[in-house]
Protein backbone atom coordinates (compact mmCIF):
# COMPACT_ATOMS: atom_id res chain seq x y z
CA UNK A 1 0.00 0.00 0.00
CA UNK A 2 3.02 2.42 0.71
CA UNK A 3 3.21 3.05 -2.68
CA UNK A 4 -0.60 4.03 -3.22
CA UNK A 5 -0.40 6.19 -0.31
CA UNK A 6 2.59 8.13 -2.07
CA UNK A 7 0.41 8.29 -5.08
CA UNK A 8 -2.14 10.13 -3.36
CA UNK A 9 0.69 12.31 -1.81
CA UNK A 10 1.95 13.51 -4.71
CA UNK A 11 -1.35 14.13 -6.06
CA UNK A 12 -1.93 16.71 -3.41
CA UNK A 13 1.22 18.48 -3.23
CA UNK A 14 1.72 22.15 -4.08
CA UNK A 15 3.45 24.98 -3.62
CA UNK A 16 2.78 27.80 -0.18
CA UNK A 17 1.78 30.29 -2.92
CA UNK A 18 -0.49 28.34 -4.90
CA UNK A 19 -2.42 27.06 -1.42
CA UNK A 20 -2.39 30.79 -0.51
CA UNK A 21 -4.56 31.62 -3.83
CA UNK A 22 -7.30 29.21 -2.25
CA UNK A 23 -8.04 31.98 0.58
CA UNK A 24 -10.44 35.03 -0.40
CA UNK A 25 -11.55 38.43 1.28
CA UNK A 26 -13.80 37.55 4.62
CA UNK A 27 -11.94 33.92 4.74
CA UNK A 28 -11.62 32.57 8.57
CA UNK A 29 -8.23 30.51 8.46
CA UNK A 30 -7.06 28.48 11.58
CA UNK A 31 -3.47 27.31 12.45
CA UNK A 32 -2.80 24.50 14.41
CA UNK A 33 -1.34 24.63 17.60
CA UNK A 34 2.19 26.19 18.93
CA UNK A 35 5.33 24.77 16.66
CA UNK A 36 2.77 22.61 14.43
CA UNK A 37 1.48 26.30 13.44
CA UNK A 38 2.11 27.28 9.72
CA UNK A 39 4.86 29.06 8.38
CA UNK A 40 5.10 28.43 4.86
CA UNK A 41 1.63 29.28 4.26
CA UNK A 42 1.56 32.66 5.82
CA UNK A 43 4.87 33.86 4.59
CA UNK A 44 2.72 33.02 1.05
CA UNK A 45 -0.68 34.58 2.26
CA UNK A 46 1.42 37.74 3.18
CA UNK A 47 2.32 38.89 -0.54
CA UNK A 48 -2.00 38.91 -0.78
CA UNK A 49 -2.45 41.47 1.75
CA UNK A 50 -2.79 43.85 -0.75
CA UNK A 51 -5.49 42.32 -2.69
CA UNK A 52 -7.36 40.68 0.65
CA UNK A 53 -9.76 42.12 2.78
CA UNK A 54 -10.65 40.96 6.38
CA UNK A 55 -8.90 37.86 7.18
CA UNK A 56 -9.65 36.79 10.59
CA UNK A 57 -6.74 33.88 11.58
CA UNK A 58 -7.09 31.63 14.72
CA UNK A 59 -3.95 30.30 16.20
CA UNK A 60 -2.57 28.98 19.51
CA UNK A 61 0.82 30.36 21.12
CA UNK A 62 2.31 31.95 18.02
CA UNK A 63 5.60 30.24 17.92
CA UNK A 64 6.27 31.57 14.33
CA UNK A 65 6.51 35.18 12.91
CA UNK A 66 3.16 36.28 12.22
CA UNK A 67 4.25 37.52 8.70
CA UNK A 68 0.40 38.10 7.54
CA UNK A 69 -0.04 41.05 10.68
CA UNK A 70 3.86 42.26 9.38
CA UNK A 71 2.53 42.91 5.69
CA UNK A 72 -0.93 44.63 6.99
CA UNK A 73 -2.77 44.38 9.88
CA UNK A 74 -5.93 46.31 8.26
CA UNK A 75 -6.14 43.27 5.68
CA UNK A 76 -5.41 40.39 8.64
CA UNK A 77 -6.91 40.30 12.34
CA UNK A 78 -5.10 37.48 14.45
CA UNK A 79 -7.37 35.60 17.08
CA UNK A 80 -5.56 33.41 19.59
CA UNK A 81 -6.15 31.37 22.25
CA UNK A 82 -3.15 31.61 24.41
CA UNK A 83 -0.67 34.53 24.08
CA UNK A 84 3.00 33.69 23.67
CA UNK A 85 6.20 34.28 21.79
CA UNK A 86 5.44 36.30 19.04
CA UNK A 87 1.85 36.85 19.82
CA UNK A 88 2.85 39.61 22.56
CA UNK A 89 3.85 42.21 19.98
CA UNK A 90 0.85 42.03 18.74
CA UNK A 91 -1.22 41.71 21.41
CA UNK A 92 -4.44 44.27 20.86
CA UNK A 93 -2.67 45.79 17.93
CA UNK A 94 -3.97 43.13 15.38
CA UNK A 95 -3.75 40.29 17.61
CA UNK A 96 -6.85 39.59 20.08
CA UNK A 97 -7.08 36.92 22.64
CA UNK A 98 -10.09 34.57 22.52
CA UNK A 99 -11.01 33.73 26.81
CA UNK A 100 -11.27 29.55 26.91
CA UNK A 101 -10.57 26.85 29.29
CA UNK A 102 -8.28 25.08 27.17
CA UNK A 103 -10.01 21.72 27.86
CA UNK A 104 -12.96 23.21 26.06
CA UNK A 105 -11.42 24.45 22.99
CA UNK A 106 -12.67 21.83 20.79
CA UNK A 107 -15.93 21.97 21.87
CA UNK A 108 -15.99 25.77 21.33
CA UNK A 109 -14.41 25.28 17.72
CA UNK A 110 -17.21 23.04 16.63
CA UNK A 111 -19.96 24.48 18.56
CA UNK A 112 -19.65 28.71 18.57
CA UNK A 113 -16.57 29.58 16.33
CA UNK A 114 -17.09 31.02 12.73
CA UNK A 115 -16.39 27.76 10.77
CA UNK A 116 -12.54 27.86 9.33
CA UNK A 117 -12.72 28.13 5.26
CA UNK A 118 -9.13 26.78 5.94
CA UNK A 119 -6.57 24.73 8.42
CA UNK A 120 -3.10 24.21 8.08
CA UNK A 121 -0.80 22.54 10.23
CA UNK A 122 2.81 21.58 10.14
CA UNK A 123 3.26 18.01 10.62
CA UNK A 124 5.69 15.00 10.53
CA UNK A 125 6.65 13.33 7.46
CA UNK A 126 4.02 10.64 6.09
CA UNK A 127 4.75 6.88 7.12
CA UNK A 128 4.24 3.53 5.41
CA UNK A 129 0.70 3.74 6.26
CA UNK A 130 -0.24 7.10 4.93
CA UNK A 131 -0.36 8.88 8.15
CA UNK A 132 1.19 11.80 9.60
CA UNK A 133 1.55 12.92 13.08
CA UNK A 134 0.31 16.38 14.87
CA UNK A 135 4.22 16.42 15.96
CA UNK A 136 4.24 18.28 19.31
CA UNK A 137 0.97 20.19 19.13
CA UNK A 138 -1.91 17.24 19.32
CA UNK A 139 -3.99 19.71 21.05
CA UNK A 140 -7.10 20.88 19.24
CA UNK A 141 -5.91 20.38 15.94
CA UNK A 142 -8.30 17.67 14.93
CA UNK A 143 -11.72 19.79 15.86
CA UNK A 144 -10.69 22.95 13.59
CA UNK A 145 -9.05 20.10 10.91
CA UNK A 146 -12.51 18.36 11.15
CA UNK A 147 -14.11 22.38 10.93
CA UNK A 148 -12.28 23.60 8.02
CA UNK A 149 -13.71 23.67 4.09
CA UNK A 150 -9.84 23.23 3.23
CA UNK A 151 -7.17 21.22 4.90
CA UNK A 152 -3.82 21.92 4.09
CA UNK A 153 -0.87 20.14 5.74
CA UNK A 154 2.93 21.73 5.61
CA UNK A 155 4.95 18.69 5.68
CA UNK A 156 8.37 18.87 7.74
CA UNK A 157 11.02 16.20 8.16
CA UNK A 158 12.22 18.16 11.31
CA UNK A 159 8.70 17.71 13.01
CA UNK A 160 8.88 14.70 15.71
CA UNK A 161 6.63 12.14 15.17
CA UNK A 162 4.14 11.80 18.51
CA UNK A 163 2.47 8.88 18.85
CA UNK A 164 -0.98 9.03 20.34
CA UNK A 165 -3.47 7.83 22.89
CA UNK A 166 -6.36 9.82 20.93
CA UNK A 167 -7.18 12.33 17.65
CA UNK A 168 -2.87 12.78 17.22
CA UNK A 169 -2.16 11.65 14.11
CA UNK A 170 -4.28 12.25 10.37
CA UNK A 171 -4.37 10.29 7.12
CA UNK A 172 -3.34 11.51 3.44
CA UNK A 173 -6.64 10.58 2.04
CA UNK A 174 -8.52 13.48 4.91
CA UNK A 175 -6.17 16.15 3.12
CA UNK A 176 -6.30 18.96 0.68
CA UNK A 177 -3.19 20.04 -0.06
CA UNK A 178 0.37 19.36 1.03
CA UNK A 179 3.12 21.77 1.17
CA UNK A 180 6.62 20.48 1.76
CA UNK A 181 9.06 22.50 3.98
CA UNK A 182 11.91 22.05 6.04
CA UNK A 183 12.02 25.12 8.72
CA UNK A 184 14.02 24.76 12.13
CA UNK A 185 11.41 23.90 14.88
CA UNK A 186 10.88 26.60 17.95
CA UNK A 187 12.82 25.78 20.79
CA UNK A 188 12.75 27.12 23.98
CA UNK A 189 16.50 26.39 26.33
CA UNK A 190 16.63 24.68 29.55
CA UNK A 191 17.74 27.38 31.61
CA UNK A 192 18.92 27.05 34.64
CA UNK A 193 16.86 27.83 37.89
CA UNK A 194 17.17 31.09 39.20
CA UNK A 195 17.11 30.75 43.06
CA UNK A 196 13.76 31.74 44.01
CA UNK A 197 12.87 29.12 41.89
CA UNK A 198 14.44 26.78 43.23
CA UNK A 199 12.97 27.82 47.23
CA UNK A 200 9.52 27.92 45.93
CA UNK A 201 10.31 23.90 44.83
CA UNK A 202 11.35 23.29 48.24
CA UNK A 203 8.43 24.39 49.29
CA UNK A 204 6.47 21.62 47.20
CA UNK A 205 9.26 19.10 47.63
CA UNK A 206 8.04 17.50 50.78
CA UNK A 207 4.47 17.09 49.73
CA UNK A 208 4.95 14.45 46.94
CA UNK A 209 5.23 11.16 47.45
CA UNK A 210 5.89 7.57 45.24
CA UNK A 211 3.52 7.10 42.48
CA UNK A 212 1.87 10.17 42.01
CA UNK A 213 1.03 11.89 38.78
CA UNK A 214 2.28 15.23 37.93
CA UNK A 215 1.32 18.07 36.04
CA UNK A 216 3.85 21.07 35.45
CA UNK A 217 3.35 24.20 33.79
CA UNK A 218 6.53 26.13 32.39
CA UNK A 219 8.85 28.16 33.51
CA UNK A 220 11.94 28.06 36.43
CA UNK A 221 9.84 26.32 39.45
CA UNK A 222 9.10 23.23 36.81
CA UNK A 223 12.43 23.10 36.02
CA UNK A 224 13.46 23.43 39.55
CA UNK A 225 10.65 20.66 40.59
CA UNK A 226 11.86 18.16 37.62
CA UNK A 227 15.75 18.73 38.91
CA UNK A 228 15.04 18.13 42.40
CA UNK A 229 13.02 14.71 41.42
CA UNK A 230 15.35 13.54 39.52
CA UNK A 231 18.34 13.94 42.54
CA UNK A 232 15.68 12.92 45.02
CA UNK A 233 14.08 9.86 46.65
CA UNK A 234 10.74 9.46 44.94
CA UNK A 235 9.92 6.60 42.92
CA UNK A 236 7.36 5.37 40.03
CA UNK A 237 5.80 8.57 39.31
CA UNK A 238 3.29 8.97 36.64
CA UNK A 239 2.91 11.81 33.92
CA UNK A 240 -0.20 13.65 32.98
CA UNK A 241 -0.25 17.10 31.57
CA UNK A 242 -0.89 19.57 28.93
CA UNK A 243 2.65 20.83 28.42
CA UNK A 244 5.47 18.46 28.11
CA UNK A 245 9.23 20.07 29.31
CA UNK A 246 12.30 19.12 30.13
CA UNK A 247 11.40 18.81 33.08
CA UNK A 248 9.99 15.77 32.12
CA UNK A 249 12.98 14.25 30.34
CA UNK A 250 15.13 15.08 33.00
CA UNK A 251 13.01 12.81 35.69
CA UNK A 252 12.73 10.23 33.32
CA UNK A 253 16.31 10.09 32.60
CA UNK A 254 16.78 9.57 36.23
CA UNK A 255 14.62 6.62 36.43
CA UNK A 256 11.82 8.77 38.30
CA UNK A 257 8.98 7.81 36.16
CA UNK A 258 7.32 4.79 34.98
CA UNK A 259 3.71 5.42 35.56
CA UNK A 260 3.26 2.19 37.58
CA UNK A 261 0.72 3.31 39.73
CA UNK A 262 -1.49 5.62 37.17
CA UNK A 263 -5.44 4.71 37.29
CA UNK A 264 -5.12 5.62 33.36
CA UNK A 265 -2.87 5.08 30.58
CA UNK A 266 -0.37 3.47 32.61
CA UNK A 267 3.28 3.21 32.28
CA UNK A 268 2.34 6.50 29.15
CA UNK A 269 3.16 10.10 29.81
CA UNK A 270 0.40 11.62 28.44
CA UNK A 271 0.58 15.11 26.94
CA UNK A 272 -1.42 17.50 24.49
CA UNK A 273 1.74 19.19 23.54
CA UNK A 274 5.05 19.95 23.82
CA UNK A 275 7.49 23.14 23.93
CA UNK A 276 11.30 23.09 24.73
CA UNK A 277 14.79 22.28 23.93
CA UNK A 278 15.82 20.07 20.83
CA UNK A 279 16.44 17.55 23.37
CA UNK A 280 13.11 17.30 24.28
CA UNK A 281 11.47 17.10 20.87
CA UNK A 282 14.12 14.08 19.98
CA UNK A 283 13.23 12.64 23.20
CA UNK A 284 9.49 12.30 22.35
CA UNK A 285 9.93 11.16 18.77
CA UNK A 286 8.70 7.96 17.99
CA UNK A 287 8.99 7.21 21.82
CA UNK A 288 6.02 4.67 23.15
CA UNK A 289 5.94 6.00 26.28
CA UNK A 290 4.89 9.42 25.27
CA UNK A 291 1.65 9.73 23.62
CA UNK A 292 -0.66 12.58 22.61
CA UNK A 293 -4.29 13.29 23.26
CA UNK A 294 -6.52 16.01 22.23
CA UNK A 295 -6.50 18.29 25.24
CA UNK A 296 -10.34 17.63 25.96
CA UNK A 297 -9.07 14.58 27.22
CA UNK A 298 -5.61 15.82 29.30
CA UNK A 299 -7.32 19.06 30.41
CA UNK A 300 -10.80 17.57 31.41
CA UNK A 301 -10.84 18.18 34.98
CA UNK A 302 -13.34 15.15 35.07
CA UNK A 303 -10.53 12.53 33.65
CA UNK A 304 -8.07 14.27 35.99
CA UNK A 305 -10.26 13.53 38.55
CA UNK A 306 -9.49 9.92 37.83
CA UNK A 307 -6.18 9.73 38.68
CA UNK A 308 -5.20 8.98 41.73
CA UNK A 309 -2.50 11.46 44.20
CA UNK A 310 -2.78 13.98 41.06
CA UNK A 311 -0.54 17.07 41.85
CA UNK A 312 -0.77 20.14 39.76
CA UNK A 313 2.41 22.69 39.81
CA UNK A 314 1.54 26.15 37.97
CA UNK A 315 2.39 29.67 38.53
CA UNK A 316 0.71 33.33 38.82
CA UNK A 317 1.45 36.61 38.15
CA UNK A 318 -0.88 37.72 41.68
CA UNK A 319 -2.92 37.26 44.24
CA UNK A 320 -5.24 38.71 46.40
CA UNK A 321 -6.45 37.92 50.25
CA UNK A 322 -9.57 36.42 49.40
CA UNK A 323 -7.64 33.99 47.50
CA UNK A 324 -8.48 34.95 43.80
CA UNK A 325 -5.57 34.23 41.44
CA UNK A 326 -4.20 36.26 38.45
CA UNK A 327 -1.92 34.27 36.03
CA UNK A 328 -2.57 36.22 32.33
CA UNK A 329 -2.07 39.85 32.46
CA UNK A 330 -0.93 42.97 34.63
CA UNK A 331 -3.65 44.79 35.21
CA UNK A 332 -5.10 45.36 31.85
CA UNK A 333 -2.15 44.57 30.00
CA UNK A 334 -2.50 41.05 28.79
CA UNK A 335 0.86 38.71 28.86
CA UNK A 336 -0.48 35.13 28.54
CA UNK A 337 -4.15 33.29 29.15
CA UNK A 338 -6.13 30.74 31.23
CA UNK A 339 -4.63 27.66 29.11
CA UNK A 340 -5.15 24.96 31.13
CA UNK A 341 -4.54 25.95 35.02
CA UNK A 342 -8.07 26.13 36.40
CA UNK A 343 -8.61 22.52 34.00
CA UNK A 344 -5.66 21.51 36.42
CA UNK A 345 -6.61 23.30 39.57
CA UNK A 346 -10.21 21.85 39.64
CA UNK A 347 -9.40 18.79 38.18
CA UNK A 348 -6.52 17.62 40.80
CA UNK A 349 -8.32 18.94 44.34
CA UNK A 350 -11.17 16.36 42.96
CA UNK A 351 -8.35 13.15 42.80
CA UNK A 352 -7.80 11.39 45.67
CA UNK A 353 -4.82 12.40 47.41
CA UNK A 354 -4.78 15.06 45.03
CA UNK A 355 -2.91 18.69 45.55
CA UNK A 356 -2.96 21.51 42.93
CA UNK A 357 -0.31 24.16 44.13
CA UNK A 358 -0.17 27.67 42.61
CA UNK A 359 3.51 29.07 43.12
CA UNK A 360 4.65 32.82 43.26
CA UNK A 361 7.62 34.62 44.75
CA UNK A 362 6.03 36.62 47.72
CA UNK A 363 7.63 39.89 45.96
CA UNK A 364 8.52 40.91 42.52
CA UNK A 365 10.60 44.15 41.19
CA UNK A 366 8.48 47.15 39.48
CA UNK A 367 10.48 50.00 37.95
CA UNK A 368 13.20 48.96 40.58
CA UNK A 369 10.98 48.89 43.38
CA UNK A 370 10.03 45.44 44.81
CA UNK A 371 6.34 44.97 46.02
CA UNK A 372 4.15 42.49 47.03
CA UNK A 373 2.73 39.55 45.06
CA UNK A 374 -0.01 39.00 47.53
CA UNK A 375 -2.31 42.23 47.53
CA UNK A 376 -5.85 42.94 49.45
CA UNK A 377 -7.61 42.93 45.75
CA UNK A 378 -5.81 42.41 42.44
CA UNK A 379 -4.59 45.11 40.52
CA UNK A 380 -7.35 47.56 38.54
CA UNK A 381 -8.70 45.23 35.80
CA UNK A 382 -6.51 42.33 36.46
CA UNK A 383 -7.98 38.96 34.91
CA UNK A 384 -9.17 36.76 37.95
CA UNK A 385 -7.90 32.95 36.16
CA UNK A 386 -8.63 30.64 38.65
CA UNK A 387 -11.47 31.99 40.86
CA UNK A 388 -11.43 31.92 44.88
CA UNK A 389 -13.61 28.73 45.14
CA UNK A 390 -11.27 26.58 43.21
CA UNK A 391 -7.56 27.89 44.47
CA UNK A 392 -6.13 25.28 46.92
CA UNK A 393 -2.83 25.76 47.94
CA UNK A 394 -0.74 28.35 47.69
CA UNK A 395 3.18 28.87 47.51
CA UNK A 396 5.68 31.55 48.12
CA UNK A 397 9.30 31.34 49.47
CA UNK A 398 8.21 32.14 52.86
CA UNK A 399 5.80 28.92 53.01
CA UNK A 400 2.47 27.71 51.88
CA UNK A 401 -1.29 28.37 52.76
CA UNK A 402 -3.86 25.40 52.02
CA UNK A 403 -7.07 27.57 51.37
CA UNK A 404 -9.78 25.30 50.88
CA UNK A 405 -11.87 25.26 53.86
CA UNK A 406 -11.22 28.49 55.17
CA UNK A 407 -13.41 31.10 55.80
CA UNK A 408 -12.25 34.49 54.46
CA UNK A 409 -10.74 35.87 57.56
CA UNK A 410 -8.94 32.60 57.60
CA UNK A 411 -8.11 33.20 53.85
CA UNK A 412 -6.41 36.38 54.72
CA UNK A 413 -4.48 34.95 58.25
CA UNK A 414 -3.25 32.04 55.87
CA UNK A 415 -1.90 34.56 53.09
CA UNK A 416 -0.55 37.53 54.96
CA UNK A 417 1.13 34.44 57.04
CA UNK A 418 3.37 33.73 53.32
CA UNK A 419 3.70 37.04 52.20
CA UNK A 420 7.29 39.46 52.64
CA UNK A 421 7.49 40.41 56.00
CA UNK A 422 8.06 43.65 54.81
CA UNK A 423 4.05 44.11 53.44
CA UNK A 424 2.51 42.07 56.70
CA UNK A 425 1.89 44.99 58.81
CA UNK A 426 -0.12 46.83 55.46
CA UNK A 427 -1.53 43.60 54.75
CA UNK A 428 -3.33 43.22 58.10
CA UNK A 429 -4.17 46.86 58.13
CA UNK A 430 -6.11 46.33 54.49
CA UNK A 431 -7.23 43.10 55.77
CA UNK A 432 -9.22 44.90 59.05
CA UNK A 433 -10.15 47.38 56.62
CA UNK A 434 -12.29 45.28 54.76
CA UNK A 435 -13.59 43.22 57.40
CA UNK A 436 -11.65 39.79 56.69
CA UNK A 437 -9.51 40.30 59.85
CA UNK A 438 -10.02 38.81 63.24
CA UNK A 439 -7.68 39.52 66.43
CA UNK A 440 -7.60 35.78 67.85
CA UNK A 441 -6.00 34.35 70.50
CA UNK A 442 -6.26 30.88 70.18
CA UNK A 443 -4.00 30.27 67.77
CA UNK A 444 -3.66 26.16 67.76
CA UNK A 445 -6.90 25.50 66.02
CA UNK A 446 -5.81 26.35 62.02
CA UNK A 447 -4.50 23.63 59.76
CA UNK A 448 -0.99 23.99 57.67
CA UNK A 449 0.24 27.59 59.10
CA UNK A 450 3.25 28.03 60.76
CA UNK A 451 1.74 28.81 64.29
CA UNK A 452 5.09 30.33 65.65
CA UNK A 453 5.39 32.75 62.45
CA UNK A 454 1.86 33.14 63.08
CA UNK A 455 2.07 33.90 66.86
CA UNK A 456 4.65 36.78 65.43
CA UNK A 457 2.37 37.99 63.33
CA UNK A 458 0.19 38.58 66.16
CA UNK A 459 2.54 39.88 68.44
CA UNK A 460 3.78 42.44 66.45
CA UNK A 461 -0.07 43.43 65.34
CA UNK A 462 -1.12 43.55 69.07
CA UNK A 463 2.19 45.74 69.60
CA UNK A 464 1.16 47.98 66.72
CA UNK A 465 -2.32 48.28 67.65
CA UNK A 466 -1.67 48.69 71.19
CA UNK A 467 0.71 51.59 70.98
CA UNK A 468 -1.87 53.84 69.42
Amino acid sequence: MLNNWLDEYKKRLASADEAAKLVKSGDWIEYSFGITASDAFDQALAKRGDELKDINIRCDIGAYPHYTLAASNESFTWNSWHVAAHDKAWINKGLYYIPMKFHENPLITKKDCEPNNIFVAQVSSMDKHGYFSWGAGAASAMSAFEAAQYRILEVNPNMPRVLGGGQESIHITQVDYVIEVNNSIPTIEDNSPSEIDVKLAKQIIPSLRNGCCIQLGIGGVPNAVGAMIADSDLQDLGVHTEMYVDAYVKMAEAGKITGKYKSLDRYKQVFAFALGSQKLYNYIDDNPGCIAYNVDYTNNPSVIAQIDNFVSINACVELDLFGQICSESVGTRHISGTGGQLDFVEGAYKSKGGQSFICTPSVKEVKGKLVSTINPTLTHGAIVTCPRTATHIVVTEQGTANLKGKSTWERAEALINIAHPDFREQLIKEAEAMNIWRKVHKLDNVVNIDTGKRKRIYAFYEEKTSSK
